[in-house]
């Protein structure tokens, strides 16, 4: 990966694993830190600038080259900060539901913004960044240093090394190595050469527009206690199975009863952090080092909970290798990176409507017949409205940073993670963090693909499971 920093400027090449997500308009990754104490504007304002200092990917801006993308941060503006007035403590949802439909100003701006929701005594910091310079682990890092950079104004920046990227020299030794896939990439990527199209800021504003009007996405957040968290963790522990397993199981038992039993129920993505898997591990760095796994795990309504849960916790930690989990990864990176952003923009083409400024443009690609269009007929991607996934689910797991910074506490993270694909594709989305001894879950999903009413049976009867089992 070809790097430069000429005069302070940083600048690389963005790699292919992070240009997937790139034309995205649902690939916002978002961290709601819970504080107590007295936050002021200007406070978060001096922090967010001292993040910046310390991230790398914080002061950069995305621009073209001869078809390929790079991060400067030669002309790179400031970090968007916003500020609302707190009325209760469920308001960061509709203002986070806002903020996440309002395209990222890629070409001037850092891929980030920052809403405080202000109280008196309470207020709650939602981080909202694009997945492409950032996943989940980056985010709970990154309101950690806010949270340092409010408590202490006068603590001194330590700059963090820009990370090396998600690219094949950084794969660790016992990744799994090219086979019929990568053929066949090989195949396909000279075709898509000659067809390939070149998109923009513009194309991108234009698809965010038809997508969010199409489609709404909302969420239902459950905050456990230390002690209901307490009591999870330890049943858990008790049945040698870990708590992601638990999670899994919960919700896709749960889909089961409440929804009747469907084809896609059984269909389960995993997202999993490579961070401390790749050659030259990032630390704490911002930044995207992630991958998922697919997994058929089919719940029998004939056992109880916890016997399923045991079950899929077998079946999924034969899958946490580095040969699986490196899978998904491996096609990312050899797969010609303007083809995964064209899938986008060909699986949103037909919700443009006819007054906007590039409709011509994007619905003709939209319907063009090509390397794109058979490929997502072949994954089953081409119908927008079709469920692969019943649940996509990302557990980050468990956070050892201090509650105390200052005259400020962290009271809890709530973790929001994105999706890599339209919401319209999957029944539910459920993002898990544990800071403080408490866990917190958020359950995402399109009212075009299911209702709330259902996903609330949902959510109680996961917890159902969880707690009272």
């Amino acid at each position: 990966m070809e790097e430069r920093i000429e005069s302070e400027v940083y600048e690389r090449q963005v790699s292919a694993a992070e240009r997937v997500f790139s034309r995205a308009p649902f690939s916002v990754v978002t961290m709601v830190a819970r504080i107590k104490g007295a936050v002021s504007e200007e406070l978060v304002r001096q922090a967010v600038a001292k993040a910046q200092q310390r991230h790398v990917l914080l002061r950069v801006r995305l621009t073209e080259r001869d078809g390929s993308q790079w991060f400067t941060s030669d002309g790179c503006g400031e970090i968007p900060v916003a500020v609302v007035p707190r009325k209760s403590a469920d308001d960061w949802i509709e203002i986070h539901a806002a903020a996440a439909r309002m395209p990222f100003e890629f070409e001037t701006l850092p891929a980030v913004r920052f809403i405080l929701i202000r109280g008196p005594d309470a207020s709650d910091l939602i981080i909202l960044c694009h997945h492409t310079i950032c996943d989940g682990t980056s985010l709970a890092y990154l309101a950690r240093d806010i949270m340092g950079y409010m408590g202490d104004p006068s603590r001194v920046v330590e700059a963090l090394p820009p990370p090396e990227p998600l690219a094949l020299e950084n794969l660790p030794a016992d990744a799994p190595r090219f086979g019929l896939t990568h053929f066949l990439i090989q195949q396909m990527n000279p075709r898509w050469a000659a067809e390939s199209v070149p998109f923009d800021q513009e194309d991108y504003e234009q698809l965010s527009r038809a997508y969010w009007n199409h489609y709404h996405h909302d969420i239902l957040c459950v905050e456990l206690s230390k002690e209901e968290t307490h009591t999870l963790v330890t049943r858990c522990r008790d049945e040698d199975i870990s708590l992601n397993s638990a999670l899994t199981a919960a919700f896709c038992g749960a889909q089961g009863v409440v929804e009747g039993k469907k084809p896609h129920h059984k269909q389960i993505l995993m997202a999993a952090s490579v961070r401390d898997r790749l050659s030259h591990p990032p630390g704490e760095a911002l930044g995207f080092f992630a991958s998922s796994i697919e997994l058929k795990l089919k719940f029998n309504h004939r056992k109880n909970f916890w016997e399923n849960a045991r079950r899929f916790h077998k079946q999924i930690k034969p899958n946490t290798t580095n040969r699986k989990i490196f899978k998904q990864v491996l096609t990312w990176l050899t797969l010609e990176p303007t083809f995964i952003e064209a899938m986008n923009v060909k699986q949103l083409a037909a919700l443009v409507l006819p007054d906007s400024t590039r409709y011509e443009k994007l619905s003709g690609f939209g319907q063009r017949e090509d390397s794109v269009a058979k490929f997502l007929r072949r994954s089953r991607m081409n119908e927008l409205e079709k469920k692969l996934w019943g649940l996509v689910i990302t557990n980050l797991g468990r956070f050892e940073l201090p509650t105390a910074y200052g005259s400020l506490e962290l009271d809890r993270l709530i973790f929001q993670p994105g999706s890599g694909f339209p919401l319209s594709h999957i029944n539910l989305v459920v993002g898990a963090v544990t800071f403080d001894g408490k866990l917190s879950l958020i359950v995402e999903y399109a009212r075009e693909a299911i209702d709330r009413e259902t996903v609330a049976q949902i959510k109680n009867k996961a917890l159902e499971f969880l707690i009272q089992a």
